[in-house]
């Protein structure tokens, strides 16, 4: 097991955001959240990255527990939040936001080789490597976000909402390159809106709803799911 949630409890004031969430999820998966706005996904991977503070409950990274460490202990650790909204700097150019996620790393040679990893995932931003990242296209900017992550050579990727705003096309070329990465040995939990394509790429689904979780297990058993498919899929 890489990494294992128990009983996660997340306040805003007085509001109760997430509720008991117990999640597992196992090396070189994905493990997506889906749910309405305002389920707690967001808050999920915020918790977990240690953006958000606990109420109570436990993280474990495999054998350490890390809900009490800050988060740039957290990203030390290898797991790396890609948040909602991209969040590139637009003044900088893409080969300037790319460096900007290897700052931890000391071997020349390991951020060289992610540098080549992020171009044959995004060939576009090799491409476009000296423009300003303000510049690109929305989904150029999704992919300079995920790009980013993956020169800090992450354990755990933390993705969310990353087809937010897309075209239907590009949002097929983001679910082929998520797939791919997890393929070169990247375990990752996605938070998608998109229901069908979250689903349709994980191996175990968990759904949220008013901050707990309804339901969880395979994703291809969640797809045939009769709640599933009139709440989430469009009946």
């Amino acid at each position: 097991m890489l990494f294992k949630v128990e009983n996660l409890r997340v306040h805003y004031g007085n509001v109760e955001a997430v509720r008991n969430v117990s999640m597992e999820v196992e090396e070189n998966t994905i493990v997506c959240l889906i749910g309405a706005n305002g389920a707690g996904k967001t808050t999920v991977l915020r918790t977990l990255s240690g953006l958000e503070k606990l109420t109570s409950g436990r993280i474990w990274l495999k054998d350490e527990r890390i809900d009490a460490l800050p988060s740039q202990e957290i990203v030390r650790r290898g797991i790396i939040h890609v948040p909602e909204g991209r969040r590139v700097f637009p003044f900088m150019s893409v080969f300037d936001n790319l460096r900007l996620g290897s700052y931890q790393l000391k071997d020349r040679d390991q951020i060289n080789k992610n540098l080549e990893l992020v171009y044959h995932h995004f060939p576009r931003l090799k491409e476009r490597m000296q423009q300003k990242a303000g510049l690109l296209s929305g989904g150029e900017q999704q992919m300079l976000a995920m790009g980013r992550a993956l020169m800090a050579s992450p354990k755990l990727l933390l993705l969310d909402e990353p087809s937010m705003g897309l075209s239907p096309i590009l949002v097929e070329e983001i679910a082929e390159i998520i797939t791919n990465i997890r393929h070169h040995g990247v375990t990752i939990v996605l938070v998608e809106q998109n229901a069908f394509l979250a689903l349709d790429i994980s191996n175990k689904g968990y759904v949220l709803e008013t901050g707990r979780v309804a339901l969880e297990g395979d994703s291809q058993r969640l797809l045939q799911d009769e709640h599933v498919k009139k709440a989430y899929l469009g009946g």
